[in-house]
């Protein structure tokens, strides 16, 4: 009924043309697959088969009574409550299985569902919400074995690229937030139908879900307002831990399932930095840990068993191809690896969808249509690391027909007339780097540290940024490199986690409220650290770890000044 055909329709007035991902040729790759872990299996929701003794004229009680009976004495399972849209299905359930039965106990409290006979199966899916891209894996809760993953684009992007444009929208549209609510929820329905399928299980058999995601997700989903997380002091409606109906959220799946969300830690650090912390665990260990989740507002936790600190920077989008004139999301054909010729200055690169380079015989040229996020990071360090720009960002004169004259600025040719990185786009790299880095820094400065001792890069994009690359941009601290890594899809497996086991709940429950949150844009010299970090990868700090493994070339003043003096000399 919202569809119409474009080839039929004549556009009279300012219009948003929104096409549906399944009618892409390029859609975009969701790259949030369930992380290898291990995880004690504690689950919320237990299985209990049990038989029921007949009714009697000598033993009057009701069959709910004979049940909760039953279970006492054959499970020492007691005090429980019954969902009361079971009480109906009760005695035909009875009936069926011969007054055998199957109940499911949520939280070691409450009666969810029921079968006749004996039932041992009940699944259970953890879902990352992202501003993106939506996440969600169907485990076995009996096992902990994920059965299947799947992934899509988050709906919302068409009424917004970033958190902050979302919470414009509804600023500008009143109703527009209740339009992002049933856009997610129903992107959360289509996710447990695919998994359901691709499984080969019944829906009706999913007892519990679980979900994490920022905080503008987190109301979204909800269907809380989010526009006082859009202004000082960035107020949540709630960050407790939350446990709801499925059907409250419009979401098909055995009647009695529930919703587990994870607690969010302030305005800007939501359920997903605290699915990564139970992921991560930092809080478990000694060594002072890094953990960030790279994003279009990076979420940044710094500590140890002994403290934890958390805070979130405004890196934008740029980082996911937006505001970048050749950028795109990840998808076949983006650019995602590039390296550049130290001498000749001529760059080969890998697209997604091809495992080979483009030097090689059999690469297709045809199919490059852009460059992501990771090929953006990798084609600025490798243009700094060959000399084209300079510590300060600036594109400087080469002989080079791959550096050419844009204007007053230059840019660098990497494909033909397709994929060029102007100036803009160094400097848009530079203000997201410099976000990130600066909130770094400030909770390094609250921690009372100098140097970590190990740096863990989260999320879809973080995952799949080259740490080397990461560092030589200025993106991340000094760091051993051996001790920078990849974590994955960690608030995806902290979903998972509290999913599996009821101690996980418990445990990430208990350590947000030890969190400190540092509000970056409230702190006097957070603007200080950002200036500083504009430079490439620095303009102050050290990097004495880097440059053991990476020829850092030295600042080169002269070559920056170069195109300024030479305009003044032509002017005067």
């Amino acid at each position: 009924m919202d569809h119409r055909l474009s080839c039929a329709a004549t556009a009279v007035r300012d219009v948003v043309v929104d096409v549906p991902p399944q009618s892409q040729v390029h859609r975009q790759v969701v790259r949030k697959r369930a992380g290898v872990v291990s995880i004690p299996v504690d689950p919320i929701v237990r299985l209990y088969y049990v038989e029921v003794s007949s009714p009697s004229m000598h033993e009057p009680a009701g069959d709910l009574e004979r049940l909760m009976t039953a279970l006492e004495e054959q499970w020492q399972v007691s005090d429980l409550e019954l969902d009361n849209r079971l009480l109906a299905s009760l005695q035909p359930a009875l009936a069926k299985g011969g007054r055998s039965i199957t109940v499911a106990v949520h939280g070691g409290t409450r009666i969810i569902a029921l079968w006749p006979g004996f039932h041992d199966v009940s699944y259970g899916v953890a879902f990352d919400i992202g501003s993106t891209t939506i996440a969600g894996h169907l485990c076995d809760l009996a096992s902990g074995q994920v059965l299947s993953s799947a992934g899509r684009m988050n709906p919302q992007i068409r009424f917004g690229e970033d958190l902050m444009s979302r919470v414009s929208y509804v600023m500008m549209n009143p109703g527009g937030d209740r339009a992002m609510t049933v856009a997610v929820r129903e992107a959360i329905d289509a996710i447990i139908a695919e998994l359901t399928e691709e499984a080969g299980v019944d829906r009706s058999d999913v007892l519990e879900i679980t979900l994490v995601g920022n905080p503008i997700m987190h109301h979204l989903v909800l269907g809380i307002d989010p526009t006082p997380l859009g202004t000082a002091p960035f107020a949540l409606a709630t960050d407790r831990p939350l446990t709801l109906d499925a059907h409250t959220l419009d979401i098909h799946a055995n009647p009695g399932a529930r919703v587990y969300v994870l607690p969010c830690i302030a305005g800007h650090v939501g359920a997903d930095t605290a699915g990564a912390i139970l992921s991560e665990g930092p809080h478990r260990r000694d060594p002072v840990q890094l953990l960030v989740d790279v994003g279009t507002n990076a979420e940044i936790v710094l500590g140890n068993r002994d403290r934890l600190l958390a805070a979130s920077s405004p890196t934008g989008p740029a980082f996911e191809g937006a505001q970048i004139s050749s950028g795109q999301r990840a998808a076949p054909g983006a650019i995602e690896r590039v390296r550049i010729d130290r001498e000749t200055l001529e760059p080969k690169y890998q697209v997604i969808g091809q495992e080979m380079w483009s030097d090689e015989p059999d690469f297709d040229p045809e199919v490059v249509t852009g460059i992501c996020g990771s090929g953006i990071i990798e084609v600025i360090a490798e243009m700094f690391l060959a000399g084209i720009i300079t510590t300060d960002g600036v594109i400087t004169e080469h002989p080079s027909a791959r550096v050419t004259e844009d204007g007053r600025t230059r840019s660098y040719v990497l494909v033909d007339d397709r994929v060029t990185i102007t100036q803009n786009d160094v400097r848009a790299i530079q203000l997201a780097k410099a976000a990130l880095y600066a909130g770094v820094r400030l909770l390094m400065d609250h921690l009372g540290v100098d140097a970590v001792d190990e740096i863990r890069l989260a999320g879809a994009f973080g995952s799949h940024i080259d740490t080397k690359y990461a560092m030589v941009l200025g993106l991340i601290p000094d760091c051993d490199l051996s001790r920078v890594s990849a974590a994955g899809n960690a608030a995806g497996t902290g979903a998972m986690m509290a999913l599996l086991s009821a101690e996980a709940r418990r445990e990430i429950e208990s350590v947000v409220r030890t969190v400190e949150k540092i509000e970056t844009a409230v702190e006097p010299s957070f603007q200080q650290h950002f200036v500083e970090a504009m430079g490439i990868p620095h303009k102050t700090a050290g990097y004495p770890n880097l440059q053991a493994a990476v020829a850092i070339p030295p600042p080169s003043m002269a070559r920056s000044d170069k195109p300024r003096r030479r305009r003044r000399e032509e002017s005067a």
